[in-house]
């Protein structure tokens, strides 16, 4: 099983057939999974949340919204949970736009049990990549908080490949005071090389 289960990850089925939601939740239980189900797309946007994580699991014909419809839905609210679409009724085009909304799989109903795991995991997978990511932006964006104005400058023209003398004119400040900034922005990036320097200096383009 994935570690995004570890990280507090839900599977979210949304299904209208109830027999067919009972099947997964009882499976996907059995297997160790969160999970959470929904009789319909309306039921699941009326309760979803932002902070939520994990994987959906979608019929592509829903009362109301289709798989495909809710998927659209979460993207115009900036949501990137991964989708694995299940149909009964699958064909080309059909999968085709699923795909095309970033779906991570879709399956025909009936499908075997390690066809729907592998398409979960590889949903929980993506997520998991995904929360990493984040995470590491957002400790770049608290480190990079720490810097005083000045090393903001140096960093930003240490990424624009100027070299210390360069930075001293630029700044009308000496070469050996652009070297103590250069020292004090590594040590509190925890960079430990002028590569690294670089790669903070584009994050700070990013987070500015």
């Amino acid at each position: 099983m994935s570690d995004a289960t570890d990280r507090g990850c839900t599977v979210y089925i949304v299904d209208d057939d109830a027999s067919m939601r009972d099947s997964l939740s009882l499976m996907l239980g059995l297997l160790g999974y969160r999970m959470a189900s929904f009789a319909s797309a309306e039921a699941f946007l009326a309760a979803y949340q932002d902070k939520w994580t994990g994987c959906v699991v979608a019929d592509l014909k829903l009362p109301g919204k289709s798989g495909l419809e809710l998927q659209a839905e979460l993207r115009a609210r900036g949501s990137r949970l991964p989708f694995v679409i299940i149909t009964a009724h699958g064909d080309v085009s059909s999968a085709r736009a699923a795909f095309q909304s970033e779906a991570v799989d879709f399956i025909e109903k009936p499908f075997d049990e390690a066809d729907l795991r592998a398409g979960i995991e590889k949903g929980l997978e993506k997520e998991l990549g995904r929360l990493q990511r984040a995470a590491a932006n957002n400790d770049e964006a608290l480190k990079l908080a720490k810097l005083t104005r000045r090393e903001r400058e140096v960093l930003d023209l240490v990424g624009k490949g100027l070299h210390a003398k360069e930075i001293a004119r630029a700044l009308a400040i000496s070469p050996r005071t652009v070297e103590v900034h250069k020292a004090s922005t590594m040590a509190k990036l925890g960079a430990r090389n002028v590569a690294e320097l670089v790669r903070f200096a584009l994050a700070a383009d990013k987070h500015s």
